[in-house]
């Protein structure tokens, strides 16, 4: 690019490179600011993932006290947790090195350490400690991890052995569960020399410590699955995961017909399957309900009478391990109605020929592939369903008073008819640009292209167009010209009447004849007078 020789242009061209440099800046730092935020909330999760998997020792070592047989599962905890909490440190360990290689920016004013890395967009420092390693031949610490990760997961799942009692493959099932893994596929894939290399080579240090924030996540997860495998196999699962309960009502209807039965499934909330040892029961109004095999209890009881209904529901649960009975209690209530039909038209109360007339038909209580919809009475009117569940009704001739179309509905139960007027489109109204006649300016009038008619408060979707009319033009102190005019628009002889207007002239459109939807034969809808100013 030639460098220009004005000084205001190259002033331009310059602020304009500045403005450009500033703006990737400003990208930068919300890419940045993104792998904070990232890595701030994996941070959280794995001291989430720590609190739950401080809890579950203890659990499992009371459930083993329970049968001298479960007490290897008790002894396996420490070896789990001794692997993940070192793998956990030496992730930590490699993070801190390339922190404290330059550490953290401190506040102007306070003077006070923030969390804001001084080496964040630094990748030297990840390049040569993770991928090239002290001598440059690419045996960085990354290789290092690598290998570790693979040790720690062959390790975790070495911990598990499958059950000669059960027919499940629990070995292969925890290997599922086992968050941490390698991908091997990815980096060949893309012709790099090493799995460190396609991770960390060239990466700023603020990009990289998510990912090992992520490893460590990874190292937590399969330590809680650990954990929870044991849980099962002494049978603290419950003891251990569940700690609130509520009664749930899950009714097929909470609204249903006099005559019909109502039916609820009831159940223990956060309750994922019931066995021998939980000992679940259910009762509803005092009266004890069998249980299926995941703890679920049908009611059931015939309406009556209609109105609300209340029930009270209860359902104890014994803890596993303590041997400890809840029992908790919720009141549910249901409605009971009667079936009824209602029938209306969308737009009027009355059917009109030649456009479609929507119809819309409910029935309380019913499903709608259960209703019936068909058409009687006269007008000539037939009925078609639509995709949306409403109904479509088309007439061809008006009725009289007492005769009406009729529309007829069934459903199980119930039969209703409603009837509805058939009327033709109403007469619309001719206008020449936006008036009915009186007063127009020369220029104004013979710019306009014709006659066309205006259907006024009409909410139907229709069109009217104007068969002829006859023009008539009255000048003063001479005869009056005349021109039959085909159709709405100007033909010929009319138009040539219109160019001749000027002020003081009197136009006449007699005789005015258009066509509507349904309509066997032109309407006369009117006249007009135009005086020319």
């Amino acid at each position: 690019m030639a460098i220009p020789k004005e000084p205001r242009q190259l002033m331009i061209n310059i602020m304009y490179l500045v403005l450009t440099a500033l703006l990737a800046l400003n990208v930068s730092a919300e890419v940045f600011n993104a792998f904070k935020m990232v890595d701030k909330g994996l941070i959280k999760s794995n001291a989430a993932l720590d609190q739950a998997n401080g809890n579950l020792p203890e659990a499992i070592r009371s459930g083993a006290k329970k049968k001298a047989s479960l007490a290897k599962y008790a002894e396996l905890i420490d070896p789990g947790r001794d692997l993940s909490s070192n793998l956990t440190d030496y992730i930590q360990g490699i993070v801190d090195t390339m922190v404290n290689d330059k550490g953290y920016v401190a506040d102007r004013e306070t003077g006070e350490i923030t969390d804001e890395l001084k080496a964040k967009k630094d990748y030297d420092i990840t390049t040569r400690f993770l991928v090239d390693g002290p001598n440059g031949d690419g045996n960085g610490k990354g290789s290092e991890l690598k290998q570790k990760l693979i040790e720690y997961r062959e390790a975790m799942l070495a911990l598990v052995e499958d059950d000669p009692d059960t027919e499940i493959n629990e070995k292969e099932q925890f290997e599922k569960e086992i968050s941490v893994k390698i991908d091997d596929e990815s980096w060949q894939k893309k012709g790099k020399p090493s799995w460190s290399h396609f991770n960390f080579s060239h990466m700023p240090l603020q990009a990289v410590l998510p990912i090992f924030s992520k490893f460590q996540n990874d190292v937590k997860s399969t330590e809680s699955a650990f954990l929870n495998y044991l849980a099962g196999k002494v049978g603290t699962t419950t003891d251990v995961v569940l700690d609130k309960f509520t009664v749930v009502s899950a009714p097929e209807k909470s609204y249903i017909i006099k005559g019909e039965k109502y039916k609820a499934d009831l159940f223990l909330s956060a309750f994922a399957g019931a066995d021998s040892k939980t000992g679940i029961s259910v009762s509803v109004n005092g009266r004890k309900l069998p249980t299926n095999k995941e703890g679920i209890a049908t009611f059931e009881e015939t309406a009556s009478s209609v109105g609300v209904k209340r029930y009270n529901a209860s359902a104890s649960i014994t803890n596993p391990v303590t041997g400890e009975t809840q029992t908790f209690k919720k009141e549910f209530s249901y409605e009971v109605g009667e079936r009824s039909v209602a029938i209306s038209a969308a737009k009027m109360n009355v059917f009109y020929i030649g456009v479609d007339n929507p119809v819309e038909v409910s029935a309380a209580g019913v499903p709608s592939n259960q209703i019936k919809v068909s058409m009687g009475g006269g007008g000539g009117a037939t009925i078609n369903k639509n995709g949306d569940g409403t109904y479509t009704v088309r007439a061809t001739k008006p009725t009289l008073k007492g005769q009406g179309a009729k529309v007829n509905v069934s459903a199980p139960g119930m039969n209703a008819s409603k009837d509805f007027r058939v009327k033709r489109i109403p007469d619309p109204v001719p206008k020449l640009s936006k008036s009915r006649g009186g007063g127009m300016g020369s220029g104004e009038f013979k710019v306009q292209p014709g006659v066309f008619p205006v259907l006024e408060n009409f909410d139907f979707d229709a069109k009217c167009n104007v068969v002829g009319f006859r023009l008539v033009r009255v000048a003063k102190r001479q005869d009056p010209q005349f021109a039959v005019n085909k159709g709405g628009k100007y033909g010929g002889e009319a138009q040539s009447l219109v160019k001749k207007a000027t002020p003081g002239d009197k136009y006449f459109y007699e005789d005015i004849k258009c066509k509507c939807p349904g309509d066997p034969a032109p309407r006369d809808i009117g006249q007009m007078v135009f005086n020319i100013r």
